[in-house]
């Protein structure tokens, strides 16, 4: 699967009372299909997903997917703190064609630990990657991972790539030497965009009906889309706004920051500026972004996000209890910083 391009962390909207907003969600996905992101991110570290339940989670992987268009690749946030459970959501999402399935550190093990906890993270990763449907995408937004565990995960022909909150030139120079023998086959269409299993599909065929009403069995039609192959390596996504230039320019072949998620145009104007070789261009629009992502990202988080959602034409609402709603003062200070960076 190619990870190029922008990937949105998709909220998680919820009604004032604190139960799913179903109807939302369908409206939030469907808008952003429409969007240039690449990817829709259900559930990653930054969509509330450990303030869900296993149903819950079930239903909100199977309501974002409905509501996507094909050509945008799903990515599943599955992570639970056990092998066995992560594992039976992986299924799940595989079940509904989710195209890979985004897995963060159980949460014990998310801090500086040990050498006997460095096994069990590297043991956590590796057994649900051996038995997971779907290709894994490690999930590095919220805690970064250990060098040495990624590098060595990153030869797993089940892991596609990093998500990584807390790049540096450096970080991503060492990551690429040190993965730079991993290369591997991905299917693109013919401009060298993702191709999602979706897209893949073979389409429904109608079913006609025979003289006396009842109806044939006939086979599905194929898909028709026309790809070919194109060689990646261990793919690097950048996962904070502020850092997003940079990492791009050091290596990495696409971001996931939380902010695209209230303004995914204004995001992916960095990136197209980038791919277009325009650097000029691309610290323009990076420089627009610093002030409103280093607020919303780093000093207010999922709230804060969410109220930008609000302010740009997608449902954002409240964060779910024990998170706090926005203060005045927050709301303000957001309204004011994302002036010029409405979609």
């Amino acid at each position: 699967m190619l990870l190029e391009g922008l990937h949105l962390p998709l909220t998680t909207p919820f009604y004032p009372d604190g139960r799913l907003n179903f109807r939302k969600l369908e409206q939030n996905v469907a808008a952003y299909s429409r969007t240039p992101v690449s990817t829709i991110a259900v559930l990653s570290s930054h969509g509330e997903p450990t303030l869900l339940s296993d149903e819950e989670t079930r239903q909100t992987l199977r309501t974002a997917i409905e509501a996507a268009a094909s050509e945008k690749v799903m990515l599943a946030g599955i992570s639970r703190d056990s092998v066995r459970e992560t594992l039976a959501i992986a299924d799940q999402a595989a079940a509904l064609a989710y195209d890979a399935a985004l897995i963060a550190p159980p949460s014990f093990l998310q801090a500086a630990f040990d050498a006997r906890q460095a096994k069990e993270l590297l043991t956590y990763f590796q057994a649900i990657a051996d038995r997971a449907g779907l290709p894994i995408v490690l999930d590095g937004s919220a805690a970064s991972l250990p060098l040495n565990i990624v590098v060595e995960l990153a030869g797993h022909p089940r892991i596609l790539g990093l998500v990584d909150g807390k790049l540096t030139s450096e970080r991503i120079a060492q990551l690429k030497q040190a993965t730079a023998a991993i290369k591997r086959e991905v299917t693109v269409t013919p401009v060298f965009a993702a191709v999602t299993g979706r897209m893949l599909a073979p389409e429904e065929s109608p079913k006609p009906l025979a003289g006396g009403g009842s109806a044939l069995n006939v086979l599905p039609a194929t898909s028709g889309i026309k790809t070919r192959t194109k060689t990646v390596g261990f793919q690097i996504l950048a996962g904070s706004t502020t850092t997003m230039l940079d990492a791009l320019l050091a290596g990495c072949v696409g971001a996931m920051p939380t902010f695209a998620a209230c303004a995914p145009q204004a995001t992916y104007e960095v990136i197209a500026a980038w791919k277009d070789g325009d650097r000029g261009l691309a610290d323009e629009k990076q420089e627009r972004l610093l002030a409103a992502g280093r607020f919303l990202e780093e000093e207010i988080g999922v709230a804060g996000i969410k109220f930008g959602c609000d302010l740009n034409g997608y449902f954002g609402g409240l964060p779910r209890l024990p998170l706090l709603p926005l203060s005045g003062e927050d709301r303000t200070q957001i309204e004011s910083l994302l002036q010029g960076l409405r979609n």
